[in-house]
């Protein structure tokens, strides 16, 4: 680690491009600090993995990949949040449904992408085709979805003169992600995976292959790759919300390994998030059981059968917002009677309406939601 350099600015004529050197080599770490916590993050990743066992995961995946999408796609500046995301467009205030928008692309991104594991690598491919999704009909939509940047582009900064970071030039986009995707995908490469990811985000970020979407690609990497390589059944370990709260840090650690070829303190910030994320992954599926726990305890004082009851609950963990429409499909019954197991629902505090409207009310599951967003 001691010899690495990541790169070398070039003379672009007005400006200065930063050439990032190649990844797929031999790697040796001799940082203990890095060493021990690598290890404090394979055992939580570890816990995490056999957590979810004990829970349904298909129920819940689809709210790990909401709250990952909110997180990714605010670092961008977008502010929708976990309820709006649940909630139909036409639900939305004008003024936020191009927000409501990124985040969806983003979604179905992530399930397209794991996905087509079954069928690709971790690959120019598989990133192009997820990118194609994730920008496509949103803000952003003409800045070649799907294919790598065909011109120079730069990160802060009104123009590329003052700009905090300028990327490669665009000629060499196609052999630095060449190189990555045979990084990615070396497995005589003794690096542990978790450091591997750590430096394909890195080198990703660094190259920026896309005119925009660039972060978004970049964080979708992280779980993908951790489901490509086994490490993960599931993609349920999302950096984003760690990387939204030390926002500065994120920035500040990429910058630094470019400035100072200082990929340890990367190495430690990464791991450091990986370790905090997994431990509140854990607690949350720890709060799933509990919580399921306390709303049986909760169906059984009800004189009454709660049959319906328990779809409806079963359909909420996968959407915590619902309203009378989707509870008279779930249970396939008329829509008296999903009014019917609403009220049973609101009586029990399981569910809570938001809207304070007469007609068009909308329910949510608010002690699961919560779980969420802590």
């Amino acid at each position: 680690m001691k010899s690495f350099v990541s790169g070398k600015k070039i003379n672009q004529g007005y400006y200065k491009s930063f050439q990032p050197n190649l990844i797929n080599k031999d790697w040796t770490i001799d940082d203990m600090t890095v060493i021990n916590l690598l290890s404090k993050a394979d055992r939580q990743l570890g816990r995490l993995d056999t957590f979810s066992q004990y829970v349904n995961i298909d129920l819940f995946i689809s709210m790990h990949i909401v709250k990952e999408a909110t997180q990714s796609t605010k670092i961008e500046g977008t502010q929708t949040n976990m309820e709006e995301a649940f909630l139909q467009k036409e639900d939305l205030a004008l003024d936020k449904r191009d927000d409501w928008e990124e985040v969806h692309n983003y979604i179905h991104a992530m399930k397209t992408a794991v996905n087509e594991l079954e069928n690709l690598p971790i690959s120019s491919r598989l990133i192009k085709k997820t990118h194609k999704t994730l920008i496509s009909g949103v803000r952003g939509e003409h800045k070649l979805p799907g294919e790598y940047r065909k011109s120079q582009n730069w990160i802060g900064g009104a123009t590329i003169n003052d700009a905090t970071f300028v990327p490669p030039v665009h000629t060499s986009v196609d052999e630095l992600m060449s190189d990555l995707e045979k990084f990615a995908n070396d497995d005589f490469n003794v690096l542990p995976d978790l450091l591997k990811i750590a430096i394909i985000h890195y080198q990703f970020e660094t190259i920026h292959p896309f005119l925009d979407g660039n972060g978004r690609i970049g964080r979708l990497l992280i779980p993908i790759y951790l489901v490509s390589k086994g490490i993960l059944k599931q993609p349920i370990l999302y950096l984003s919300d760690f990387f939204e709260k030390h926002r500065s840090l994120y920035y500040d650690n990429l910058m630094r390994v470019r400035t100072h070829n200082d990929l340890t303190q990367w190495f430690k910030f990464f791991l450091t998030g990986v370790i905090e994320t997994a431990k509140i992954g854990v607690e949350t599926f720890d709060g799933i059981l509990k919580l399921q726990k306390d709303l049986e305890e909760k169906l059984l004082t009800h004189k009454g059968n709660t049959d319906d009851a328990r779809k409806i609950i079963s359909s909420l963990y996968e959407n915590p917002i619902t309203d009378a429409q989707k509870v008279e499909k779930v249970i396939e019954k008329s829509y008296g009677s999903a009014y019917k197991q609403i009220a049973i629902l609101e009586n029990l505090k399981i569910i809570r309406e938001i809207t304070g409207l007469q007609r068009g009310k909308i329910y949510v599951f608010d002690d699961y939601l919560k779980l969420f967003k802590k």
